[in-house]
Order: C-alpha cells, then structure tokens, then sequence
C-alpha cells in the first residue's frame, strides 16, 4: 500500500488527474458569486421598503432563480402561490408564514411544495432576515381569497435588476452574470 505522502500527493493514483476531455460545447459556464451576501448595497434590488433580493442564478432556460431575500424591518411582505416547488435556507435571522404554526430561523431549510399559498411574515424582534430561496416557475400575488394581483417569474425579476442597475451605476448588463 502507498504511504500517505504519496497518496496526498496523487502519486500512485490518477484521483487527483483533472478530467482531461472537453466540456460539452452547449452547457454554459459554471457560476461562482464571490460574496454572495454583498458588501456593495448598489447589488440588492429593492422589492418594496425594507425588502431587497439579491440575484445569484436567472436560469432562463429553466424558468427558475436563485437569490437571497434580506429584510431590514418587521412586518407582512408578501401573499403568494406557487406552481412549482421553492427551496429556502435560512442565513440569518427567522421568518414565518402566517397559515403555518412553524418559524424558519437561522440554518433552517424550508420546502414548500406546489400549489402552497401563503403569506411571508418577518416579526418585529427580528433585525434582519436573510434567506436564500430558490424559486422555481413563478411567485403568484394573490389576495386572501386567492384572487391573482400580480406575479414574479425569471424574466420579470431580471427586467427589475436591469432597471435597478441602469439606475444606481452599475450598469443594465450587470445582470447578464447571472443568467444561464
């Protein structure tokens, strides 16, 4: 058997040998965000007073995103409806829906399955909220008899990060480092 410094050092093994064949021509390029919670507040987009999300994946191609949602202040942010699984983990801070008796807090994750209408409450102890979701198809405003007011999909949320970048200096095209 190879001793342990040979094997740290790949010798004796083709483990550590990178992948030596060319990547399929159509996948797009992997996407690392360095700081994914930014130091430059120009990067978060307003959602309305106190709300803001972060983008970190369009996946038009999929019809999906991925961001961080940061919260600064108490109080109902949104009711809406899902046609399509959302993943959420908890970065900091905790949050709730109003229809469930369950507190997403800080390491937790959250599953919430197709067709789930609900209403994202953050509570009044609570300094600020961060959560990565992804969410998957749309986000369907609905009011509390679940009439449709409004919607979020991959392509309105990019329309939004455009017109925030155009405005604040980053530029319009910021966003295109976040699309695949």
């Amino acid at each position: 058997m190879p001793d342990d410094q040979n094997l740290a050092a790949g010798k004796g093994s083709d483990k550590w040998v990178p992948y030596r064949k060319a990547q399929p021509r159509e996948s797009p390029p992997e996407l690392v965000v360095p700081n994914a919670i930014p130091t430059d507040e120009r990067i978060w987009v307003p959602v309305e007073e106190n709300v803001w999300f972060r983008p970190l994946l369009m996946c038009v191609s999929r019809g999906y995103w991925m961001n961080l949602l940061k919260v600064r202040k108490s109080g109902v942010l949104s009711r809406h409806r899902h046609p399509l699984p959302v993943h959420g983990y908890v970065l900091k801070g905790e949050w709730r829906y109003l229809e469930h008796d369950w507190v997403a807090q800080e390491g937790s994750y959250v599953y919430e399955a197709p067709g789930e209408t609900h209403t994202l409450v953050v509570d009044a102890h609570v300094e600020e909220m961060i959560t990565m979701f992804q969410v998957n198809g749309a986000m369907i405003y609905v009011d509390p008899d679940g009439n449709t007011v409004g919607y979020d999909d991959v392509f309105t949320r990019i329309d939004k990060c455009r017109a925030h970048y155009a405005g604040n200096g980053l530029g319009e095209d910021y966003i295109d480092q976040f699309i695949r």
